[in-house]
């Protein structure tokens, strides 16, 4: 889908339709969630801050997210797909891949069955899509970034090997902003240079991706589309209006969070073995911390107490912290073996904290009752 978030919102509000908007927090604190292309054209982009998007585009309009309502839309989206080929693998709210290979409506065309979606989808819901089509999914990907909005591109087999030898680096499907800049520090600039490095040069350089990397250079992607998949990880985040750094107000936000991951996980029924802290610092420096237990834990309470714990070991922040999250990981939907234990947990958690009487009187206050012999 096209600038999603931000074309469902100037659809149901026409005094925004031709206009930069921003779905987010807004300026002061928030984050751009998605942008309009009005306002794409000043620079404006998903993960920037509101801040910096603001000085871009001083006229931008932020609108808070409305996630019913792109859910709403999404479903319809995905219906569409299904009236076409039970093959879907829904990538998120606005994106998804087809196989189109064996469809519901016998069309051996895959660039017409996406005309078809597109207008159906444009029919339905008044918003444009843009499409990909192509031999693998990768490639797909690839094409449907590349005549946005409301785009329709096919890469053929005899042209896709040419294509990727001149596509810089950036334009890559899965190379981010840093794994770009390394690249380049090797001599990396488009799929030409990717496809002249041996395989063990971009394992070496590049971890396990590079084995992606010097595959997809060469056109070879053989992912299938999986209709089913199996969640690995569940978790809540929040960002505070003003930083915070005071152990109470911390682990009072920490148990706010800690609720809602519970309530998810029981919506679910999952529970897990590892809980992951993630701090984000006032300079948006990112940490985080995790620890594995034996036992399963979905509890509000047993999550916030070792998520208590992961906030003072090695220490407590020394710096402002402007987002707090708690993940859980090793869920009961995955084929379960023992799990690792994290070498924390050989350690006495009262040895590892810096307390004197006072601050454990202070501090314990912020904790529920049940939690504050946590200290003890």
């Amino acid at each position: 889908m096209d600038a999603f978030f931000a074309s469902v919102e100037q659809l149901d509000n026409p005094f925004l339709k031709g206009k930069p908007v921003a779905v987010g927090g807004g300026e002061n604190r928030g984050v751009v969630a998605a942008a309009s292309y009005e306002a794409r054209k000043f620079g404006v982009r998903s993960a920037m801050s509101g801040k910096i998007a603001k000085q871009k585009c001083p006229h931008l309009i932020f609108v808070r997210p409305h996630f019913e309502r792109y859910r709403e839309v999404s479903g319809q989206v995905m219906d569409i797909f299904h009236e076409y080929t039970d093959l879907v693998q829904p990538m998120s709210l606005d994106e998804a891949y087809l196989d189109v290979t064996e469809n519901k409506i016998g069309d051996i065309y895959a660039a017409k069955i996406a005309k078809s979606i597109k207008d159906k989808i444009f029919e339905t819901t008044g918003l444009t899509a843009s499409a990909g089509v192509s031999f693998n999914k990768f490639l797909a990907k690839i094409a449907s970034d590349m005549n946005k909005p409301n785009g329709l591109k096919v890469i053929l087999p005899k042209d896709a090997q040419a294509l990727l030898d001149t596509l810089p680096i950036e334009k890559f499907h899965g190379i981010g902003e840093k794994t770009a800049e390394r690249m380049r520090r090797h001599g990396i600039h488009n799929g030409y240079d990717i496809r002249l490095k041996e395989l063990d040069f971009l394992e070496k350089h590049f971890g396990k991706a590079g084995s992606f990397y010097y595959h997809i250079v060469r056109c070879i992607d053989n992912r299938e589309v999986k209709t089913e998949w199996v969640r690995k990880s569940l978790g809540a985040e929040e960002t505070f209006d003003i930083d915070i750094i005071e152990p109470e107000d911390l682990i009072a936000q920490l148990s706010i969070i800690a609720k809602t991951v519970s309530n998810r996980l029981e919506k679910r029924e999952l529970k897990g073995h590892t809980v992951t802290l993630k701090i984000k610092y006032h300079d948006f420096e990112l940490k985080t911390r995790s620890k594995t237990f034996t036992n399963w834990i979905n509890d509000a309470e047993e999550l916030l107490a070792h998520a208590i714990e992961l906030l003072y070991i090695p220490e407590l922040p020394k710096k402002s912290v402007r987002l707090l999250g708690i993940s859980i990981s090793n869920l009961n939907n995955e084929e379960q073996t023992p799990p690792k234990l994290s070498l924390s947990v050989a350690f006495d958690l009262q040895l590892k904290l810096p307390f004197n009487d006072q601050f454990l009187l202070d501090s314990t206050q912020a904790l529920p009752p049940n939690l504050r012999n946590l200290n003890q």
